[in-house]
């Protein structure tokens, strides 16, 4: 018995739980790109998949609706891979673990992909559907939206004929997002040397956060887990003699870094104590410091024994430990037109340390380029200062607003008749796809919508299934009134 079957709507949820099946992490995208290639032959639909897994599905026009403008129905068909530290998941061949709890789809223990996997669900139950009155569809589904909106970028848009966008990787029903942030991964190569120490060998752990998407929670006040190992080994230096041997934490540079471990060798027992007594004290001090968002924060010790490690030459350890205590992090600027958005942003979201380098990635964001690349030189700048390299990798433009939208104005009045209120009519500070599209599709008018969902790219992903049924009757119903 399927998981979904008794969750409403039938069929997009039918979808969604097809999807749940298909390994689609970012950049492991062939299988789930063939499966909407099978969908559209079984349906008998005319089809483009491109050399990037970009996939097109078109579905001719309903009856009485041939001369309405098209429409392009648009998510993405990549998720983020995260779970839980005692969860054992192979995101590249096991299925998802999805169950159903208090009204609530969650895969237990991982991320769900709900971002953006209902958008395909959406798209896939309006291609088969034979009773839903709407204009010509263009169901494009993209690749690698979460490392960068790679599919996007790589996509010829001259497949696309429509000029009304219907963006599905919101996840606030009730709202339409209708501008978003532009944004970039800004990666630093540092360069490190290493010499061979001997000591009492320690695993540090900082654990527990709540993490999160940078751009949706990062005007949260949520710590991230690679800035705080930053401060614990910068202070630990005034209470014990420690060498440096390994360091890394977090795995896309759009989610909060949960959790991040460093390796370090004390040079005596009495050294190691006194670390464990250091970690206790951070532990309760980053507890107080982060009340109301973090309060799980942990800071674990393992004692492993006398070792030799290749550690850290002590001028390569000041290097890491400067570029840590002065890489920006969190909410840059506030909008100064739009109250409570977040204007620029930026999160330190990968860091590793290998025998040759410290590689760190941030996630820069804003509505305004000109301050996005501002953060981004002062990155760039800071790696230069400490001897490294600076490369930008996956920048995509803003999405801005559109003063006139037909678009926007027949789905607002859609809502209003359907709930008797306004929708809210929002900016966000997230990224999204339609900020590519807008720049490469003359005259496009796009919104974005999309059902309720909590903690995504986070293992406590969930997605609410009321609100994924509201929202579908919003769509169906929207789709029906753009006759003109």
């Amino acid at each position: 018995m399927a998981v979904l079957e008794n969750c409403e709507p039938k069929r997009v949820f039918h979808y969604f739980e097809e999807i749940t099946k298909i390994p689609h992490g970012s950049g492991n995208t062939k299988q789930i790109s063939d499966y909407l290639v099978n969908f559209a032959k079984e349906q008998g639909l005319k089809y483009v998949q491109d050399e990037l897994n970009n996939v097109v599905i078109y579905k001719p026009a309903s009856a009485g609706y041939e001369n309405a403008p098209t429409v392009i129905i648009q998510g993405h068909m990549d998720m983020v891979c995260e779970k839980r530290p005692d969860v054992e998941h192979d995101f590249t061949k096991d299925p998802l673990n999805i169950s159903v709890k208090d009204g609530y789809i969650t895969a237990n223990g991982t991320t769900l992909g709900g971002d953006d996997g209902i958008a395909v669900a959406y798209g896939l139950a309006l291609l088969e559907s034979k009773d839903i009155s709407h204009p010509a569809l263009e169901v494009l589904i993209t690749v690698d939206e979460e490392i960068g909106l790679l599919g996007a970028v790589g996509l010829d848009c001259s497949v696309l004929k429509g000029r009304r966008l219907i963006n599905l990787d919101s996840e606030a029903e009730g709202s339409l997002w209708i501008s978003c942030a532009g944004g970039l991964s800004g990666i630093s190569h540092i360069p490190v040397q290493r010499t061979e120490v001997s000591g009492e060998n320690l695993e540090i752990k900082i654990c527990g956060l709540m993490g999160g998407h940078s751009g949706a929670e990062i005007d949260k006040n949520r710590a991230n887990a690679n800035l705080l190992m930053g401060r614990f080994l910068y202070g630990l230096k005034k209470k014990a003699s420690y060498e440096l041997y390994s360091l890394e934490g977090g795995q896309k540079d759009n989610a909060i870094t949960r959790e991040a471990a460093a390796g370090i060798l004390a040079e005596t027992p009495e050294d190691a104590a006194q670390i464990k007594e250091y970690a206790a004290l951070m532990e309760k001090n980053f507890r107080e410091e982060y009340t109301g968002s973090d309060e799980g924060i942990t800071i674990l010790v393992t004692e492993k024994g006398k070792d030799s490690k290749q550690v850290l030459h002590p001028t390569s350890r000041e290097k890491v430990l400067f570029y840590l205590m002065n890489i920006p992090f969190g909410v840059q600027k506030m909008s100064g037109s739009i109250e409570g958005l977040v204007e620029t942003s930026t999160n330190l979201g990968i860091l590793k340390l290998t025998d040759t380098e410290l590689m760190a990635s941030s996630g820069v964001r804003s509505s305004v380029e000109s301050a996005r690349d501002a953060i981004s030189d002062k990155i760039e700048y800071l790696t230069e200062f400490l001897g490294g390299e600076y490369e930008i990798q996956g920048a995509y433009p803003a999405w801005e607003y559109r003063k006139d939208s037909p678009l926007r104005d027949k789905m607002v009045a859609v809502y209003e008749e359907m709930y008797g209120e306004k929708p809210n009519v929002v900016a966000i500070h997230a990224g999204l796809e339609c900020g590519l599209f807008y720049k490469k599709i003359q005259d496009l008018d796009c919104v974005s919508l999309g059902p309720n969902m909590k903690d995504i790219h986070t293992s406590e992903e969930v997605l609410d299934i009321a609100s994924t049924r509201r929202v579908w009757e919003y769509l169906v119903k929207s789709l029906e009134n753009l006759k003109d």
